[in-house]
């Protein structure tokens, strides 16, 4: 009977250790990373690339809580800032990558005020 019990132990230690961690949230800087593809839009307009709107779609499929997507908001404000990035073409881009963003992408977006 003891030795049932330690094997049981160890099955159960073993699951724990093998167990996915899980990672919460998403930060700025996967947002600038999925994001880099579409630089050169942002900035300069023309065409959109495929690599760009699957980091849209990234982005939007790692932001599922009203917590995340109010830090992707923030992290694409920022990333405007810093990237000199058009604020036209960064409205449009959702558009031109066939996605829907349900608030407005702008500097002048208060990201407090998004809730899903």
């Amino acid at each position: 009977m003891t030795s049932l019990k330690v094997a049981c132990m160890v099955v159960m230690c073993m699951a724990v250790v093998g167990a996915p961690i899980m990672v919460q949230g998403i930060s700025c800087n996967e947002v600038t990373t999925d994001m880099s593809p579409c630089l050169s839009y942002l900035t300069n307009g023309g065409e959109v690339s495929a690599a760009c709107c699957g980091g849209v779609r990234s982005v939007l499929g790692a932001a599922g809580t009203t917590s995340e997507k109010q830090t992707v908001c923030n992290c694409l404000k920022q990333d405007a800032n810093n990237f000199g990035i058009n604020d036209d073409y960064a409205q449009a881009l959702p558009t031109r990558c066939g996605v829907s963003v349900p608030y407005k992408i702008s500097r002048s977006t208060n990201c407090e005020n998004i809730r899903f």
